[in-house]
């Protein structure tokens, strides 16, 4: 088994190894098979990380901003450094072809990087009163212990891009990843011990089941934020929660991306874009798109250059080197997927690629294009979280907005258009909190990720990441 693995015996909690009375089996989805039992947290161990980063928090927010950047660029360059071994554990749980893994890592670190370099950039304020009375002093400070809770699809990327904003404000974090992908945040959690964090500034739980620990937690006079990333459900659930205790709350929540081709549209920037956005993790991103529209001009000469781009691509049943399309996360996923495929084609939808989850081991499904899809379809109401492009054709560009703009959710939206002018502006007219033009990929440490209407509150990465850390506390005096 790889290194890493070795180094994860027992539970992370304030530096020290806990109990093991309760493990959890950790799965590859590739084969089914078990890897790992870890071990789960109990309400009590949920409380005592809390209070590990209660003591630690005056310590941490007391370090030099330099120094905390450089603690993070440590980790930064220790991770890139480990790249290959952290993928193959990525891999391992999450079922991930290898580019994607070692791509995931590198996306990771990043975050890493860019807050080390943030850290030292915080800004206040000092200013005369418009009267001039007083001065004005606004000094930013650290939010306090934070409680992060994290998906499975990116077992990498979410928990590091949660914690090096924390870290770079001067928080400390407690760290809840999902059971079905434990095992690298806990790599990651290691590695951050190797490379200077001290001791209950990130610590890591996994209750099991979360519920009652995640009350607990919440409900500790310490915790005064809360961030999430995974479902909308969920994500209201938590805010719930906040409100008692009137909780700082970031949520990146679900998605329903539409991607919109307009008639202009360059036909090969829209299929590799498509593919791109769709078929990253196995379509299983809160950024992949759902609904794809498509002007009835070129709607056959798309879906077709789709369809072979899609069945082009080669599924890692073996997980050979070059695999571009990995397995879902576990049997429960790959059927809900089945579903809403067989829901669409008894629905009047064409499979014209795909289309079936094939024998064998793991929890695959094909690469899938669906043509002559229903605008109301079941299949275009929620995200999919699989390798399935339903296409829709329309005629009207203000139609295609308006059924782009028809969900809650709003968390990115596409344009393909052969006229930057033309995909610009209807960009702007979509409700989304991040948009990508003649793109698939999007995603950047530099550049706030967020969504509108129910994908979210607040922003990660960017320069805005570091505020959802921060308050700014008013200080008058005069001299």
């Amino acid at each position: 088994m790889i290194a890493a693995l070795d180094r994860l015996a027992g539970l992370l909690l304030d530096g020290d190894a806990g109990a093991d009375d309760h493990r959890l089996d950790v799965f590859d989805p590739t084969t089914g098979e078990a890897i790992a039992a870890i071990a789960t947290s109990s309400v009590d161990d949920c409380l005592a990380a809390v209070e590990a980063a209660s003591h630690a928090a005056r310590g941490w927010a007391d370090a030099p901003p330099r120094e905390r950047g450089e603690i993070l660029r440590r980790c930064y360059e220790t991770m890139m450094a480990e790249q290959a071994e952290i993928a193959t554990l990525l891999q391992l749980e999450n079922g991930k072809p290898m580019a994607e893994a070692l791509g995931e890592v590198a996306y990771a670190a990043d975050f890493f990087r860019w807050f080390s370099e943030e850290a030292v950039r915080i800004a206040g304020e000092v200013r005369r009163s418009p009267i001039g009375d007083k001065r004005i002093m606004v000094l930013p400070e650290p939010v306090g212990v934070s409680l992060q809770i994290t998906p499975w699809n990116f077992p990498a990327a979410m928990p590091v891009r949660k914690i090096a904003p924390a870290l770079a404000a001067g928080c400390t974090t407690v760290v809840k990843p999902a059971p079905a992908t434990p095992l690298t945040a806990y790599c990651v959690a290691e590695l951050m011990g190797r490379c200077g964090v001290p001791e209950g500034v990130v610590n890591l739980v996994l209750p099991e089941p979360p519920n009652e620990a995640t009350v607990a937690m919440l409900a500790h006079r310490a915790v005064r934020k809360v961030s999430f990333t995974g479902s909308i459900a969920v994500g209201k659930h938590l805010l719930r929660l906040a409100a008692d205790r009137v909780l700082r709350t970031s949520m990146e929540l679900g998605g329903n991306a539409p991607f919109v081709v307009l008639a202009d549209a360059d036909l090969d920037v829209a299929v590799r874009s498509a593919v791109a956005a769709k078929m990253r993790n196995t379509g299983a991103t809160c950024v992949a798109p759902n609904r794809l529209y498509v002007h009835e001009r070129i709607a056959h000469d798309f879906t077709e250059a789709l369809s072979a781009a899609m069945a082009g691509l080669a599924v890692g049943y073996d997980r050979q080197p070059d695999a571009e399309v990995g397995a879902l996360i576990s049997p429960g996923e790959r059927d809900k997927v089945a579903g809403l495929v067989s829901g669409a084609v008894d629905g009047g939808a064409k499979v014209v690629t795909g289309g079936r989850a094939p024998d064998g081991g793991g929890y695959f499904y094909e690469p899938t294009v669906l043509a002559d899809v229903a605008p109301d379809a079941p299949i275009l109401a929620g995200e999919i979280f699989g390798p399935v492009a339903p296409v829709v054709r329309f005629s009207d560009e203000a139609r295609a907005v308006e059924m782009a703009n028809d969900t809650d959710a709003g968390l990115i939206a596409y344009v393909m258009s052969g006229d930057m002018g033309h995909g610009l502006a209807i960009g702007e007219q979509l409700d989304a909190g991040m948009v990508a033009v003649n793109r698939g990929i999007i995603s950047d440490a530099s550049a706030p990720f967020g969504g509108v209407k129910e994908s979210g509150i607040g922003r990660e990465g960017g320069f805005e990441g570091i505020e959802e850390y921060l308050e700014r506390k008013y200080v008058a005096t005069d001299w």
